[in-house]
């Protein structure tokens, strides 16, 4: 179904795992995409896939958690495409699997800074443009954990929760832009980041789960996909669980 033919998207952390689905999804169904992610060999190679659908693609290699890149690769996109309509963020690290007593503050920090700071960052740059054009969908992905807070999870869990409730503010203030802000809360996706979760903990995340299995990066594409369509257009401001039943609130 292209009809996100014309349009212009940006996925941030989208070389692998679900960044890179969802990519790969927005393609498909017509948009062209700017790939944003720090591993610049793996995301060409999306770049490649995306262009062989017959779609236009760039690169940009970026620390989210760093403005100034940033706001360069806003400009990269908008002086290539002359717009934006589509920003999906879905940049983030997991950071380690430990207690609150032997987190590290740089840890700490560096999560939050990637997590939290980078979604704002992509949010702020984009908004003059969106506003201008009076139009725009924005996709957060948040977490489970960012509901219910996972033990030994903490930063990660307090970054989520935090883009929940960012999402939710940003959607207030931009509803009379016609720009549409929602958020997206996995359970845990088979994706690397979930390979790195450690096998205990990936079996007492799994017990939580009644479907009994982990989500798959194309199932939370697929959500994604509907959230940045214009079958979307009066849910703003939500939070959008893809938990396999895990939270139902």
């Amino acid at each position: 179904m292209e009809d996100l033919v014309g349009k212009v998207s940006i996925v941030t952390g989208g070389a692998m795992g679900i960044g890179k689905e969802i990519s790969l999804r927005l393609a498909k169904d017509g948009s062209d995409i700017a790939i944003v992610d720090i591993e610049r060999e793996i995301g060409q190679k999306v770049v490649d896939e995306v262009k062989a659908m017959g779609r236009r693609s760039i690169f940009s290699q970026v620390d989210v958690s760093q403005w100034d890149q940033v706001r360069e690769a806003v400009d990269e996109v908008l002086k290539n495409y002359k717009k934006i309509d589509i920003l999906v963020n879905s940049a983030g690290i997991l950071g380690p699997v430990v207690t609150v007593l032997d987190y590290s503050v740089e840890d700490w920090s560096r999560i939050i800074q990637i997590n939290l700071m980078g979604t704002f960052f992509f949010c702020k740059a984009v908004l003059p443009a969106m506003i201008k054009q009076k139009s725009g969908r924005i996709v957060n992905l948040a977490s489970i954990a960012g509901k219910e807070g996972n033990a030994y999870m903490s930063a990660y869990s307090a970054s989520k929760a935090a883009v929940i409730g960012f999402t939710k503010s940003l959607a207030k203030e931009v509803a009379p832009h016609n720009i549409v802000v929602n958020c997206v809360s996995p359970a845990v996706i088979e994706t690397r980041i979930a390979d790195s979760i450690g096998e205990e903990q990936r079996k007492v995340l799994l017990q939580k789960i009644p479907m009994g299995r982990f989500g798959k990066p194309y199932e939370v594409a697929a959500l994604v996909k509907f959230l940045v369509s214009e079958e979307c257009m009066f849910s703003t401001g939500q939070c959008y669980d893809i938990s396999g039943g895990r939270a139902v609130y």
